[in-house]
């Protein structure tokens, strides 16, 4: 009996071990080693670019440096700068630093020449915060599903997007900004470059991103730079073609400069020399930084990028959630009527206020406050604009769009110290903090746990089975799309293209998935579209 149960422990021990073996992989600047995590081979803290410190701040990425022997893979890089700003972000390491420019992956492959399709996720934050090291992004469910899941960091704030005359001065296309986004092509790059050595298939590489991450994709199909570097593209609440054109270089350079003397330092050279921390703390961005047509990134407008159909033409995946924002965002404090929305609006809307809101549905004050209203606040926010990004793609990039609504509200919380804010994220509670009202769909972010398989990452929420049936229907299309180019497949509700359909069939995805055909939003994004890009 003795023996047998020694037998046992040691069988035991033996698995565990070999679970958490090491792995090795032959990179173009060295061999990394991460370990075998029960099949999932995972390499962390994997450096795509130089460190971008000292002389390397505010300049495009640099090749990585070779290194000799053997380079631990075991761990996370370094968070980018960033100010603790969205209550919903928590870290795979506490560690922060200029020096960031590392991804992750995740590989079940168990040779060199499997060839399996590959993702590269890019963080939302409002490129301002947010980390590849967050656990809702993990690719481990994704890589058990037969896909090589990778995420990626890249420069955020005044970092990432900070245009300065002097900083134009140093470059051959004679532009600057656009830092963050440049780390991300080097990022995808290197992918290309390498992912063969961990069982991928460089030919078939999907970006996806949430938020600024989906801002982000939008942003590398309409960058040159792109051109043959990935195969498919999705994108989850946003894009940059937004309301507006994007700045010119000359108006990004004028904010730089204000920024500089904000900061209070005379120069580039001052700014260099300053700490990482000092320069975030004095910086302050809270908000969406400025990109910019800088000459590189981009040599024209988005806008016209698509226009033009002069976009990577791939296939493309987009959405967002049916409660994106609460209507309290657009009402700053006043009560919730008719009125005093129409108010609120009219300055964007004009003329075409009272069309819209009978298409909106918008006809008593208890409208404002149901679904109604939040449709209105979620397309102010950034519902358009990804809807014209796909809409473009779909006019001009001759390849398939698939479009989503994910609608399944997330449950209560667990930690009753934590409530709600707006836009999906979470705060502290206390005496005085104003919780959101409580939420009648799924709210901004909430799609990302469910959709890359990692609900239980997420702690805060009190996770039912239905939420599990949602998480697996939802992750089998991103799977799908990754593999094929689309999302279809056994068992999944058919999810038809919305290519040659002047009413776009959307795929309604909750515990009942199903397609939906919605005039009047189509029509009032029509509007929009007269009214914005006149």
């Amino acid at each position: 009996m003795r023996k047998t149960f020694l037998t046992f422990v040691l069988t035991l021990l033996a698995g565990v071990l070999f679970a958490q073996q090491p792995a090795r992989v032959a990179v173009a600047e060295g061999t990394l080693e991460g370990i075998n995590e029960s099949g999932i081979k995972t390499f962390k803290g994997v450096p795509f670019a130089a460190p971008p410190v000292g002389d390397l701040r505010w300049k495009a990425p640099q090749p990585v440096e070779k290194w000799q022997g053997v380079r631990q893979a075991k761990e996370f890089g370094p968070n980018p700068m960033q100010e603790n700003i969205f209550g919903d972000m928590n870290f795979g390491t506490k560690k922060m630093s200029e020096d960031c420019l590392y991804l992750n992956i995740w590989t079940p492959a168990k040779t060199m020449d499997e060839h399996l399709p590959v993702l590269v996720y890019f963080n939302g934050g409002g490129l301002m915060a947010g980390s590849g090291s967050e656990p809702r992004y993990a690719g481990d469910a994704m890589a058990r599903k037969g896909i090589i899941s990778i995420t990626a960091n890249y420069r955020e704030g005044i970092f990432g997007y900070f245009a300065h005359p002097q900083l134009s001065k140093e470059t051959t296309y004679k532009g600057s900004g656009n830092y963050g986004f440049l780390d991300q092509v080097a990022a995808i790059k290197w992918v290309k470059d390498n992912i063969a050595a961990f069982g991928g298939d460089p030919n078939r590489i999907t970006i996806v991103g949430e938020s600024a991450g989906s801002m982000s994709v939008s942003a590398l199909m309409a960058s040159p730079l792109c051109q043959g570097l990935f195969a498919q593209a999705m994108g989850s609440s946003g894009s940059v073609i937004g309301m507006k054109k994007v700045p010119t270089l000359k108006e990004a350079e004028a904010k730089g400069l204000q920024l500089t003397k904000k900061i209070g330092c005379k120069d580039i050279k001052d700014l260099r020399a300053m700490s990482a921390e000092e320069l975030m703390k004095k910086a302050n961005v809270k908000s969406v930084p400025i990109y910019n047509v800088d000459g590189y990134f981009w040599t024209k407008q988005p806008y016209d990028v698509f226009a033009n159909g002069e976009q990577t033409k791939v296939p493309l995946l987009i959405g967002g959630n049916n409660q994106e924002m609460n209507v309290m965002a657009v009402l700053y404090g006043k009560a919730p009527t008719v009125e005093n929305l129409k108010n609120a609006v009219k300055a964007t809307f004009g003329d075409a206020t009272d069309e819209l809101f009978k298409l909106y549905g918008l006809n008593t004050d208890a409208d404002v406050m149901g679904q109604p209203g939040n449709d209105l606040a979620g397309d102010l926010f950034l519902d358009y604009s990804t809807w014209k990004w796909g809409n473009m793609h779909k006019l001009t990039g001759g390849q398939p769009v698939y479009r989503y609504r994910y609608c399944h509200p997330r449950p209560d919380m667990v930690l009753k110290d934590k409530v709600a804010g707006l836009a999906g994220g979470v705060q502290e509670k206390t005496s005085d903090t104003p919780a959101a009202p409580r939420a009648l769909g799924a709210v901004h972010s909430a799609d990302i746990e469910y959709a890359m398989g990692t609900l239980p990452t997420n702690r805060i929420y009190d996770w039912q089975p239905e939420d599990y049936v949602v998480s697996d229907i939802f992750s089998n299309y991103y799977v799908n799309f990754v593999k094929t180019g689309n999302p279809n497949g056994l068992g999944l509700v058919d999810w038809p293209t919305t290519n040659g359909k002047a009413i776009a069939p959307v795929l309604q995805i909750d515990v009942n998935t199903f397609v939906k055909e919605a005039p009047n939003m189509e029509k009032r994004y029509e509007i929009m579209d007269g009214l914005f890009w006149k």
